[in-house]
C-alpha cells in the first residue's frame, strides 16, 4: 500500500497523461476467478478515474463481486516519448439512468464537436441505464522513460551498464 501523499504526487506528476488519455487498459478478475484485461474509455475527475459501460455488461457483475482492479494508461511510441501510469485500487459502481455524464465528457476529448453531438444522440437512444465505474486509486506509479523516470530495477540496470 502506498500512502495518500505519494499517490497524490504520482497522479499530479501524471496530470498531462491523465488529461489527454481517453483510453486505458483495465485488469480485473471475472466471476470465474480468471483475469481479464480490456480496453476502456476513461476520464480523470481530479479524484477518481471514471469508466462507464452498459449496466448489463458482464464486467459489472464481476466488478461488483471483486472490486480490486489494476489500470494502465500509456502514451508515446518510442523510448524517449514513452510514459505510463499504473494504478491499483478499488472500483465503486453506480447504476445510473440514461448515460453517465463522464462517458460523454470522455468521448468529447476524442471527437470533434459535430461527431460528439451525434455520438451523444446515439448513446441517449441506446442506453436506458449505464454503470459508472469509479476507480479510487490506492497505489500509483508514473513513469516518464524519456525523462529518466523509470522503475527502480531498470534504473539500477542502466546504471550498471554505463
Amino acid at each position: 500500500m502506498t500512502d495518500a501523499r505519494q499517490i497524490e504526487q504520482e497522479l499530479a506528476d501524471a496530470h498531462e497523461l491523465l488529461d489527454q488519455a481517453s483510453m486505458a487498459r483495465l485488469a480485473y478478475n471475472g466471476l470465474d476467478g480468471l483475469p481479464r484485461v480490456i480496453p476502456i474509455g476513461i476520464i480523470w475527475t481530479g479524484e477518481e478515474i471514471v469508466m462507464s459501460t452498459a449496466a448489463t455488461a458482464p464486467k459489472v457483475k464481476a466488478l461488483s463481486a471483486r472490486p480490486d482492479v489494476a489500470l494502465t494508461i500509456d502514451a508515446g511510441d518510442s523510448p524517449g516519448s514513452a510514459k505510463t501510469l499504473s494504478v491499483r485500487g478499488v472500483v465503486h459502481l453506480t447504476i445510473v439512468d440514461g448515460v453517465v455524464p463522464e462517458y460523454l465528457a470522455a468521448a468529447r476529448k476524442s471527437f470533434d464537436a459535430g461527431y460528439a453531438a451525434e455520438f451523444e444522440r446515439n448513446c441517449r437512444a441506446m442506453y436506458d441505464q449505464m454503470a459508472r465505474i469509479a476507480l479510487e486509486p490506492q497505489w500509483a506509479r508514473f513513469y516518464d522513460f524519456g525523462a529518466g523516470r523509470m522503475p527502480e530495477f531498470l534504473a539500477e540496470l542502466a546504471k550498471k551498464s554505463s
